[in-house]
């Protein structure tokens, strides 16, 4: 009896163990973290206290990373950080803890105020900008749909004089539909004051070293520019300028009276929105200018890309190139990116990418554009330096640091979080026949001889595009004696599909034909004639018509299947409407005489002959369904095509015969 208990008490709760153990990526539970601290006089130990981590299965060991902001303008990513506090007051620290690994949301953490009564400790917190050229961006963690994330922006006085300058950010790129982030908060910590300006461009007076294209839309010239990743530049309306195009959103800080050497930060609370882009092989961007002296045009630039996730994972691959215009990208390097982390007790000497590279693109025209840890391309021959090294299988591309340091995020003494990172930025072009498909790559990363772990698959994408056809061509209908039906029109279709698309059709025709003659007979009498009373009479009708109608046929959709690069097949409804249509009748009447019951000569002044013309609009709508193949460049360009209709109403049976060229 105990041992049937029990195994019904485990059929009742394996579904709740099964949950448990498999939390969603959705979870809808609220996680605490709660921050810990010692005090010394102006000395603070932090301690943070982080649930329990929901391990993804299959995936390396989780773990959380740390973002410390202390309420004076300073901040930390270290897990346990100390800081010394420069004055008296009360500050308020605020911690974000975001979960490696882990499939439940990420703990959340109430601010804490520490109050520092005595200043006996040197003040030795300095961030260090120099190799930034006195700005940066940096981030607490990738952006994730409907999570915070922070945004430190950092800026240096680097002139020999006090100045007054400004911070700008952009967000929210132009290139997709939806919003992708909400500033939500900035907190400032030396009277840094948002300021409400229009940003307006300009003449501009010379090209200052940038890259630009410039070309004409509605007779206003707009200019390209491409920056780099922390630029020096001298002429703001022009970045400015460039910058409103590819953003929608920004936000204006002015600050005053800061002293040289003196270095500051500003924090911003970004919340990524329910409609931000879901594609997780995506990257987007904030763009930072930073104007030391607002009287003078000179400023930096720094641009910061982010990978969208569905969960904190830092191995990871992403694309710039999300959505591609097929117009466009014959030549366009499509741009990827493979981060990884060390997440050992130690270091890792070799670190081998094995990367797939679909087959429409070009392996050959593959080339690395950037790498961390930075070092060398390798030779042919063996080297005991460290290097990069690629080389190439039927589908994958095999990147290898050789002979590196790169620490493990739980190695002893490791403090830097970044240090354990690295990177693989890497271009390609697409090949010389290759289709408007979606392409899907993925990374297996492995780190010295342990088991590889596996990427995301990062994906791009064709937008749909649009394709304009002209189409001209006749008509043949077998029921109809003596049919002439000719026609001009227009398609539009998705550009270049590769496979299955839809359609839409409109086509202005003329149609010509005679109608079948006619014969009615009857017999009449007695009748007053010219040449007497008759008795008895055979009078016969005779009449035929010319229609001329001006038809306009739509086909409102249709499902068209392209089999190869040279035949096509589609099929749909089509409707056919008569604009006007007019009917010259014809008619003639003789009557004949009996004579024995028998038919006799016609009787010659007993004879009549008309015309009469009808003419109405919109008299007709038939409905009716097609099948047909065209024959040439199926996706674009010329090609030839025969159609089936069969009408619903007559005439039922309709041939057409069309050329049709898609642009």
């Amino acid at each position: 009896m105990m041992n049937k208990l029990a195994s019904l008490l485990c059929i009742a709760l394996f579904p709740t163990l099964s949950f448990a153990q498999q939390p969603s990526v959705n979870d809808t539970i609220t996680r605490t973290a709660v921050i810990g601290f010692d005090i010394n006089g102006n000395e603070v130990y932090y301690n943070p206290e982080t649930p329990p981590l929901n391990q993804i299965a299959g995936a390396p060991k989780a773990f959380y990373t740390y973002f410390w902001e202390f309420g004076d303008g300073n901040y930390s990513f270290d897990k346990n950080p100390k800081h010394v506090y420069k004055k008296k007051g009360s500050f308020e620290t605020r911690l974000w803890t975001t979960n490696n690994y882990d499939n439940g949301k990420p703990p959340v953490a109430k601010p804490k105020k520490i109050v520092v009564t005595n200043v006996d400790k040197d003040y030795n917190d300095i961030v260090q900008l120099d190799e930034h050229f006195g700005f940066r961006l940096q981030r607490n963690r990738e952006p994730l749909p409907e999570q915070e994330m922070v945004v430190v922006v950092s800026y240096k006085n680097e002139k020999d004089y006090t100045t007054n300058g400004r911070i700008y950010l952009f967000y929210n790129e132009r290139q997709f539909k939806n919003d992708n982030f909400e500033l939500i908060d900035t907190r400032t910590y030396h009277g840094e004051r948002k300021i409400e300006e229009e940003i307006i461009a300009s003449s501009l007076e010379k090209d200052d070293g940038h890259s630009m294209l410039a070309s004409l839309e509605n007779n206003i010239a707009k200019y390209q520019i491409q920056l780099q990743d922390t630029t020096l530049r001298n002429n703001l309306p022009l970045t400015l300028e460039e910058s409103k195009t590819k953003y929608k959103k920004w936000n204006i800080l002015e600050f005053d009276d800061m002293e040289p050497g003196e270095e500051r930060n500003i924090f911003h609370t970004i919340k990524t929105t329910p409609e931000m882009i879901k594609d997780t092989s995506a990257i987007v961007t904030l763009r930072g200018v930073y104007v030391p002296d607002r009287n003078y045009d000179d400023h930096k630039v720094k641009e910061m890309e982010m990978e969208i996730v569905t969960s904190h994972d830092p191995n990871k691959m992403s694309t710039k190139d999300v959505l591609l215009n097929y117009r466009f990208v014959r030549f366009k390097r499509v741009n990827y990116k493979i981060r990884f982390q060390n997440n050992g007790e130690g270091p890792a000497r070799t670190i081998r990418l094995e990367t797939d590279i679909p087959d429409m693109f070009d392996k050959t025209t593959l080339a690395v554009e950037d790498m961390y840890p930075k070092c060398e391309i390798c030779p042919e021959e063996e080297v005991n330096y460290s290097c990069l090294d690629t080389m190439f299988t039927d589908k994958q591309a095999i990147f290898t640091f050789k002979n590196i340091y790169l620490p493990g995020s739980n190695q002893k003494n490791v403090k830097e979080y970044d240090s354990t990172q690295g990177f693989v930025k890497y271009s390609i072009k697409f090949g010389k026949d290759f289709h408007k498909i979606k392409t899907r790559s993925r990374t297996a990363i492995i780190f010295d001889k342990n088991e590889p772990i596996l990427t995301n698959y990062s994906t791009t994408r064709f937008l749909p595009g649009i394709s304009i056809g002209a189409k001209t061509g006749f008509n043949l209908f077998p029921e109809v004696d003596n049919s002439r039906s000719y026609f001009v029109g227009a398609t539009i279709s998705p550009y270049k599909s590769y496979r299955g698309y839809l359609q839409a059709e409109l086509m202005l025709g003329n149609h010509t034909y005679d109608t079948r003659t006619t014969v009615q007979e009857d017999v009449i009498g007695p009748i007053d004639t010219p040449i007497g009373i008759l008795d008895r009479v055979l009078r016969r009708r005779t009449s035929n018509a010319e229609v001329e109608k001006f038809n306009v046929d739509i086909v409102p959709v249709s499902y068209r299947y392209n089999l190869n690069k040279f035949i096509g097949v589609g099929g749909g409804p089509q409707v056919s409407l008569d604009v006007s249509n007019k009917r010259t009748l014809t008619f003639s009447e003789e009557y004949f005489l009996f004579i024995n019951n028998q038919q006799g000569d016609p009787i010659p002044e007993l004879f009549d002959e008309g015309t009469s013309e009808i003419s109405d609009s919109f008299s007709d709508i038939r409905l009716g369904i097609f099948a047909d193949i065209t024959l040439g460049t199926a996706r674009i360009g010329p090609s030839a095509g025969i159609r089936y209709v069969q009408n619903f109403d007559f005439p039922n049976r309709q041939w057409q015969f069309y050329a049709i060229w898609k642009f």
